[in-house]
């Protein structure tokens, strides 16, 4: 799964690396909660830096061809075209209630394309988030020291509940070991709440989900799902809404693993009060972690 991340870097310093167009300085005021858009363009918010999100914070997310202009546009700029905020936490158009993006911040990759919640979204609404590291973590049983285990999801493991109550949770940010920032694929919605008059800024709220996958054997041993973490070559693809199935489940195969860096980091990552630069620094693994993942290259 993908339940945090950090992304550290402002609007010119992610359209210098994701090489799309300048866009207009319209950065709406911090704390919109993915608000503030109309039907055809999310806002696009200031953000700060922030080394701990989580659901229901307002992300970036990196927007590709709109659906009705399939292919390359007039100056033959294909990928990544636009920048915008929205809620991390995604809430189908048809949703009665917008507190249901809590519980649909990942995407199983294996069902996305035919689960009622996402299907539209994947069709024709993709998008790249991008973010400096992600954080997993593995569990150590309380009851057999010395040993450790993958975390798992509680969508697969009956038993995750109960192991997870059983175990201390050891933290990792994984990311590319250049430090290049991760494109996690994603898809987004618009929901109109039907509260709010036409003509309020609020009355749309844009929200996104992060596609998630079974884990790399590279990865396994920390959790058994990870985040879909698209290649650049495969940016233009994952954006494009003419994108076919075939192609789709290619770019969702294709995490490069063998780039990632895996970092050992402090448990002050695990409350959510904590936010800053030395989340990511890596910390000594205690004896316990002999045989686990380190801060290597694979």
């Amino acid at each position: 799964m993908c339940g945090r991340y950090a992304q550290a870097r402002n609007q010119h310093e992610l359209q210098l690396a994701f090489d799309f167009p300048e866009t207009d300085d319209t950065a709406a005021p911090a704390g919109g909660g993915g608000t503030g858009g109309s039907r055809s363009h999310p806002p696009l918010e200031e953000l700060a830096p922030d080394y701990n999100v989580a659901p229901g914070k307002t992300v970036y997310a990196l927007l590709g061809t709109p659906p009705g202009e399939a292919g390359a546009d007039d100056s033959g700029h294909r990928g990544p075209r636009s920048l915008g905020t929205m809620r991390w936490g995604l809430v189908p158009s048809w949703a009665k209630d917008p507190t249901v993006g809590y519980k649909m911040i990942n995407a199983r990759s294996e069902t996305v394309a035919d689960k009622p919640a996402y299907r539209s979204a994947f069709a024709r609404r993709r998008c790249l988030i991008p973010a400096d590291a992600y954080y997993e973590w593995q569990l150590l049983p309380e009851d057999r020291p010395g040993d450790a285990e993958a975390g798992t999801s509680p969508v697969t493991d009956a038993g995750h509940q109960r192991r997870k109550a059983k175990s201390r949770k050891r933290p990792y940010a994984i990311g590319y070991a250049d430090g290049s920032p991760l494109a996690l694929a994603g898809l987004f919605e618009r929901w109109r709440d039907p509260t709010r008059s036409d003509d309020d800024p609020a009355a749309w709220l844009w929200s996104c989900t992060v596609v998630t996958t079974a884990a790399a054997p590279e990865l396994s041993a920390i959790h058994e799902r990870m985040p879909v973490a698209v290649p650049r070559e495969l940016w233009a693809t994952w954006l494009d809404p003419a994108s076919g199935p075939d192609d789709l489940q290619r770019a969702m195969a294709a995490t490069p693993v063998s780039e990632f860096a895996v970092t050992p980091v402090s448990t002050a990552v695990n409350s959510v009060r904590n936010n800053g630069p030395e989340l990511l620094e890596p910390v000594a693994e205690p004896p316990e972690s002999a045989g686990a993942p380190g801060a290597t290259l694979f």
